[in-house]
């Protein structure tokens, strides 16, 4: 086995087809792994904390591989791969060394998204990449405690695609559904902030379609917890579009860091 090397990703998704690698289409996971074959001299596998979709951003992706004989000065490794990477919307924020064998899919024991609503009857200049703009008026005090019944334990086979989930257990445990209003570059937005141990195919955006329905006044937010108990894709919201969201960050144990110093 050889040594396992974290790296702490920030993208722009606008220009690529999510993260997972794809034949013949530009993906966050192709891109990386190609920086890291020229840096490293060999092919190099990796395995992402989030397959985020076509479109979605991430501030802190966590990304794992393993490298056989010499390890690199890690502080060149992620200057290399910056020099290579900059210039297609993403960025190395840092490099760790790992326990062996560490995934940052399998070892991470929670995920962070943020997802952010533009408000408001003029449309969003600066955060036009990153925000969904929403011109109705909210009621986020409606949307919040929408929001807090999806805290727990429980089902989502109603916010997930369908098709995804055959086969396979849709139950998840959420930590925070939370609503706050912010400025970001001068532009008024709204922030739904969700931390959970895992997530389905497209959950966030469809809790964020859902809340959206609740905060517009079409639903009470005790609509909610009733799709919960359908467990049918039917019974939630809409798919928010893809833009909004971010991935924020990744939380591990901290035993699977070695220290080098």
């Amino acid at each position: 086995m050889g040594e396992s090397i974290a790296l702490m990703v920030s993208y722009d998704g606008s220009g690529f087809h999510g993260f997972a690698r794809q034949e013949g289409l530009p993906t966050v996971q192709g891109a990386l792994e190609s920086a890291l074959r020229t840096v490293l001299r060999s092919e190099i596998k990796t395995i992402g904390a989030g397959r985020t979709d076509t479109g979605v951003h991430a501030r802190a992706q966590v990304v794992s591989f393993e490298i056989d004989g010499a390890v690199p000065d890690l502080n060149s490794l992620v200057r290399s791969l910056n020099a290579l990477c900059a210039s297609q919307g993403i960025g190395i924020r840092e490099a760790r060394h790992a326990v062996p064998g560490f995934s940052a899919r399998f070892d991470a024991c929670s995920r962070e998204y943020h997802y952010r609503l533009a408000t408001g009857p003029t449309p969003p200049v600066f955060m036009s990449r990153y925000a969904w703009w929403v011109k109705r008026p909210l009621d986020l005090e409606a949307m919040q405690e929408a929001g807090s019944m999806m805290i727990g334990e429980h089902d989502f086979a109603s916010f997930c695609v369908a098709r995804s989930a055959e086969g396979k257990s849709t139950v998840r445990a959420l930590e925070v559904v939370d609503v706050d209003r912010e400025i970001l570059l001068g532009e008024e937005c709204v922030t739904i902030r969700v931390i959970g141990d895992a997530f389905l195919h497209s959950m966030v955006r469809v809790v964020v379609g859902s809340l959206v329905e609740v905060a517009s006044g079409k639903h009470e937010p005790s609509w909610l917890a009733e799709a919960l108990a359908a467990k049918t894709r039917r019974a939630a919201g809409p798919t928010a579009p893809s833009h909004g969201l971010t991935l924020w960050g990744v939380a591990y144990p901290e035993s699977c860091w070695v220290d080098t110093v």
